[in-house]
């Protein structure tokens, strides 16, 4: 087992919840940035663009520099420019992610490509069946993501992947993914920081985007307890993390214990 390089954090259930940074989040950062780690911040979080989100971060004490800040929406924008340049697009999520879409022809109809991001609220009968009625049409089905829900400090929320799979299901078409557990998305994130994927460990609080994810790109899994799973998640039957920490707090020990 090659010793740890790089690590990659996700952030909402890891290193805050609902904007209110975990005990021991910015002391554990501090700890890595001072003994070598190379470290990257990896979210499915689609609500801010990604400067924003950093601010937001920096603004509540978490000491994330923009660009070693992986999310969603800029892993979609880039696949789009990639592999459908010029094509219409029509976007459904929340926030301001609009500036992570650059140079991408944004439409409210008649569109080439349709991309869900997390948009709450906005999944409305109608806009859903917009989008029905757009991928029936011969539209492309892309999501950032298809997380199931998400802990706040009033509890579990319905998050937008129900309403990708619902229709996967009504138009018989896959949905491109392009967040986590998308291993292309773990790939960007190690090119950031120049580690390898058998020296580098995923910290996440969901077991099948971030530790399941992160092990089927060939890194090591990390679960903690502070976000949307527990030690009891039937899911652990299926996915088998390389350890399970109470909470981001215990890494700096348990790196040190596996050095020994």
């Amino acid at each position: 087992m090659e010793p740890i390089r790089g690590v990659l954090l996700d952030i909402d259930g890891v290193l805050h919840v609902s904007m209110q940074p975990i005990a021991g989040a910015v002391e554990t950062l501090h700890w890595l940035e001072q003994h070598g780690y190379a470290t990257c911040f990896v979210t499915n979080t689609t609500t801010f663009a990604r400067a924003t989100l950093a601010q937001h971060l920096q603004g509540i004490g978490l000491p994330i520099a923009e660009e070693y800040l992986i999310t969603a929406p800029v892993a979609t924008a880039n696949y789009i420019r990639q592999h459908y340049p010029g094509k219409r697009c029509w976007v459904l999520t929340k926030g301001d992610t609009e500036a992570d879409f650059t140079g991408i022809k944004l439409v409210q109809a008649d569109a080439d490509v349709v991309v869900i991001g997390g948009a709450e609220e906005l999944l409305t009968y109608e806009a859903m069946n917009d989008a029905f009625r757009m991928l029936m049409n011969g539209a492309v089905l892309l999501a950032m993501h298809t997380n199931l829900y998400w802990r706040t400090n009033e509890g579990l929320r319905l998050d937008s992947g129900p309403f990708v799979r619902a229709l996967e299901v009504a138009t018989g078409k896959e949905a491109i993914v392009l967040g986590k557990p998308d291993r292309a998305f773990f790939e960007q994130a190690l090119l950031a920081i120049g580690a390898t994927a058998d020296e580098a460990i995923m910290v996440g609080d969901d077991i099948e985007n971030d530790v399941g994810g992160a092990q089927r790109a060939g890194l090591r899994g990390i679960l903690v307890y502070t976000g949307k799973h527990r030690a009891d998640s039937p899911l652990l039957e299926r996915v088998h993390p390389d350890a399970m920490l109470p909470s981001i707090a215990e890494l700096p020990r348990w790196i040190e214990e596996i050095k020994v």
